[in-house]
């Protein structure tokens, strides 16, 4: 039995696209949700997953319907060939259910894992190169050493309350508390 998954982002689109090629491809059952696809409950996938059984195929319009990202997509799509269950992408002309199928869905994960692999080196290439310039990323310091020295004294000498001191230095107690604990430079 092929079963049909299709998904849209947001409430406002249409999965009628979607749901037409599903049908067109004989699907004879179609699940559905209307989420981002970056979430991680997704009760339509979930259900069609615990539907298929042995022998049956899942079925999407294109590839970025069924994962968040590619590692989840051939992580659920080992997770269907181990149950013995097809995976079919129209939109890529990918069917797990025969050896090219398999092949070529392999070949696409393994690029994917090789393009995000050279993102992360040309990204600690690059905060390196940054570093040797003298240029160091992250979120800027809320206080400056001096600032942090001030705020210690306030909060020791008890001349302002600790709501005050966070008021004046645009703090929040947590960073307050922080600055309390590390040792003074």
């Amino acid at each position: 039995m092929k079963i049909g998954y299709c998904r849209v982002s947001t409430l406002d689109q249409s999965l009628d696209l979607q749901l037409d090629a599903l049908k067109k491809a004989g699907c004879e059952k179609v699940f559905s949700d209307k989420m981002s696809g970056g979430r991680f409950d997704r009760p339509g996938l979930e259900d069609a997953i615990k539907f298929a059984r042995s022998g049956d195929t899942i079925v999407v319009y294109k590839l970025d319907r069924l994962g968040r990202s590619i590692k989840h997509l051939i992580t659920t799509v080992n997770e269907l060939n181990r149950n013995g269950i097809g995976f079919e992408s129209l939109g890529e002309s990918i069917d797990t259910t025969n050896p090219g199928g398999k092949l070529i869905f392999h070949i696409f994960g393994a690029l994917a894992e090789f393009e995000k692999d050279l993102i992360g080196a040309r990204t600690r290439a690059g905060l390196l190169a940054a570093r040797e310039r003298g240029r160091i990323g992250g979120r800027p310091k809320k206080l400056s050493i001096n600032e942090k020295e001030e705020v210690r004294k306030l909060f020791t000498s008890r001349i302002q309350s600790p709501k005050a001191i966070c008021k004046r230095y645009g703090i929040s107690k947590a960073t307050l508390y922080r600055v309390l604990k590390e040792a003074p430079s």
